[in-house]
């Protein structure tokens, strides 16, 4: 037996997962230290700002993603054929109409961030219709649990986007930061691969019945809602940072987001996997707080550690990974790190609730995202105040999180202590 089959044994599709997503977000860390090395603090703003509203545009592609994955799940035969074919209709006009506006509002963008040019925002928006597509087809795999062709999309996706960007940069004596656009663009395509033709094999006869329909529709809206809450809280502030702040300061702020964020792109590693587990155990009968305790217990632990790094030895993990230009923030990685930590840890408790179709977090959620807006819309006199308003409503969140957790235990005390063979009960 070759040492390559002695590893598919050994090694489940899940961790190939897993180790996969540390390498491509080890592979997107590289992409942006690079990028903040070769361009600077000023320009890497506006880089930085690309990437940020890609992430922005996720809460659409990931509400595409996780309603794929969930219904990948629950629905068999026509009724799941029938489902594809409108997901994805879905996602190339919701993709085509988001682009439209963006290329629309493309100026205004330009005045609101005090970029140099436009043109990178209509660059930008032409990738706009494949990432919400490229998001259905991760979302069947996600929710067939094929991890390994899953794998394979964030790593076509991640690392054609370092070679292209880079390569774009030498070649091309354009604006810099509408070559990173094409270089976004470019890699979305990468991220179609590998595509499985079955995905595409239609039963256009067929109807979704009532009871799915009205499933589906409550799914995607309120976990629309929830991705656009969690996008808030993740990217506001540096959307706001930009907009108050000198393109230096704002650049500084940039790559203090990119390391403290290392604990959240870890915990959604994790959501990944729990939300397809969570919905099939659901469906099995079975219990489904012992994965919830598992992911907690982990991302609590990571949190510590990372935190723990940060506070110790910022100024070397600055140079090591953005060089001396960007000394001056090392002193609020710890504080960073902990918002985001208290989030990310509060976000796997979210999610859980949301692949038990349980809604109350998704408000929670999505009032402490204003909040955090408004703290900083008041609080913005420097970095630090901007940093410590965002460590007090993330506190705020993940407590009102554990007390919706203690409400729901206290209700189902019977299904949070039975053993994983015995039926849960159902709220």
């Amino acid at each position: 037996m070759t040492v390559y089959r002695l590893i598919q044994k050994k090694v489940s599709p899940e961790q190939i997962f897993m180790l996969s997503v540390l390498l491509v977000n080890g592979g997107n860390y590289l992409y942006n230290l690079l990028l903040g090395r070769l361009l600077g603090p000023e320009v890497f703003a506006e880089a930085a700002l690309l990437v940020t509203l890609l992430l922005v545009l996720s809460f659409i592609g990931m509400t595409f993603q996780l309603a794929a994955a969930k219904f990948a799940v629950l629905l068999e035969d026509t009724q799941w054929s029938r489902f594809r074919f409108k997901i994805y209709k879905g996602a190339l006009l919701g993709g085509c109409i988001a682009m439209l506006l963006l290329i629309v509002f493309a100026p205004s963008l330009q005045n609101l961030f005090l970029t140099k040019s436009s043109n990178m925002f209509i660059v930008f928006a032409i990738g706009i219709p494949v990432y919400f597509f490229m998001s259905v087809n991760r979302g069947i795999y996600q929710g067939k649990m094929a991890f390994k062709k899953l794998s394979t999309t964030y790593q076509t996706e991640m690392w054609s986007r370092l070679g292209i960007t880079l390569l774009l940069l030498w070649a091309l004596p354009l604006d810099p930061a509408t070559v990173v656009a094409l270089g976004i663009v470019i890699s979305l395509f990468f991220g179609m691969l590998p595509t499985d033709s079955k995905n595409f094999r239609f039963n256009k006869s067929a109807r979704l019945t009532a009871a799915n329909t009205k499933l589906v529709s409550t799914f995607i809206v309120l976990t629309a809602c929830y991705e656009g809450t969690q996008i808030i809280i993740n990217n506001s502030d540096i959307l706001m940072v930009k907009h108050y702040f000198d393109a230096k300061q704002a650049g500084l702020y940039a790559s203090l987001a990119l390391i403290g964020r290392v604990v959240y792109f870890i915990a959604w590693m994790f959501v990944m996997i729990l939300l397809p587990t969570v919905v099939q155990r659901k469906k099995d009968g079975l219990s489904t707080a012992p994965v919830l305790f598992k992911y907690v217990s982990i991302i609590g632990i990571l949190s510590a550690l990372i935190v723990s790094a940060c506070w110790m030895f910022p100024e070397l993990i600055v140079q090591l990974m953005f060089g001396g230009d960007y000394l001056a923030i090392s002193g609020l990685l710890w504080k960073y790190a902990t918002a985001t930590s208290l989030f990310a840890i509060s976000n796997i408790f979210a999610y859980y609730y949301l692949s038990l179709d349980h809604y109350v977090p998704v408000i929670i959620s999505g009032i402490l995202g204003f909040l955090q807006i408004a703290l900083i819309t008041i609080y913005h006199d420097n970095l630090e105040q901007v940093v410590m308003v965002q460590i007090i409503a993330m506190a705020i969140l993940l407590l009102f999180q554990l007390v919706y957790f203690v409400y729901k235990n206290n209700k189902n005390k019977k299904e949070l202590f039975k053993a994983d063979t015995n039926p849960i009960q159902n709220n």
